[in-house]
């Protein structure tokens, strides 16, 4: 039996959620693909789960560069040859501090839909020759609660809390949709999963609320597993569904 891969961005932080969904996708038998701009980050996480004895493989991976996703669908062409999940977990830095439209930078608006949208959509792009190679290949682009503030009108204490963020999650949430629809004759499933609150930044000393990445990866998983009969083109959140 061909063992399943999974190419996971953003996986440089032990604790990240890139790295949670990564050792949770190892667990279930899937080589995993920890990808970061900083390859050397990515290796000592990988080298983390080959001590655990599980496939894993870093790759330099840039979602505002477009030869390094070439690069990384070689190296996973080479390696395994299929893609059956992709997890578009990579995030611009967060403008929490902002907290109207009227205040946003426009250049970070600019980046985070660079990061947060087109790089997904590029990566889509580059790795479907991969995905459509694996049986019933699954997407999973990871959301926030900040895109409902736009969606849904969401009251998060501010016109706009985070508008670069915001702006940006909401549309990868429409991109979603759109690839769903692109792939509605192929077996891949595409879908979008809000994690809810996580605590990734001890440092920054404001989560205490917050569930361990290790909690708020399960729902990523549970999206990259769907088996066949499971739904696309959704945006999910615990509990699921929110849309």
């Amino acid at each position: 039996m061909t063992m399943k891969a999974a190419l996971i961005t953003g996986t440089s932080r032990p604790l990240g959620l890139g790295f949670a969904v990564a050792r949770q996708l190892a667990e279930l038998d899937h080589h995993v693909f920890l990808t970061a701009r900083d390859v050397s980050r990515a290796e000592l996480l990988a080298a983390r789960l080959r001590r655990e004895n599980h496939q894993a493989t870093a790759l330099r991976l840039d979602l505002t560069d477009a030869a390094s996703m070439v690069e990384a669908a070689d190296q996973v062409a080479q390696r395994v040859g299929h893609l059956d999940v992709l997890v578009n977990n990579a995030s611009d830095a967060v403008d929490f501090t902002v907290l109207s439209a009227l205040d946003a930078d426009l250049d970070a608006v600019r980046s985070a839909l660079d990061v947060d949208v087109l790089g997904p959509w590029r990566l889509v792009q580059t790795l479907l020759p991969l995905l459509t190679a694996a049986p019933a290949a699954r997407i999973v682009n990871v959301s926030s609660i900040s895109a409902q503030q736009i969606a849904t009108g969401l009251d998060l204490g501010a016109s706009l809390r985070a508008p670069a963020h915001s702006f940006a999650k909401h549309a990868l949430d429409v991109l979603t949709t759109v690839l769903a629809r692109a792939l509605k004759d192929t077996p891949i499933l595409v879908n979008a999963v809000d994690p809810g609150e996580t605590a990734t930044h001890p440092e920054r000393g404001d989560e205490q609320d917050a569930r361990p990445a290790a909690d708020s990866a399960r729902g990523v998983v549970r999206a990259a597993t769907l088996d066949g009969n499971g739904p696309t083109g959704r945006l999910f959140r615990d509990p699921w569904p929110l849309t």
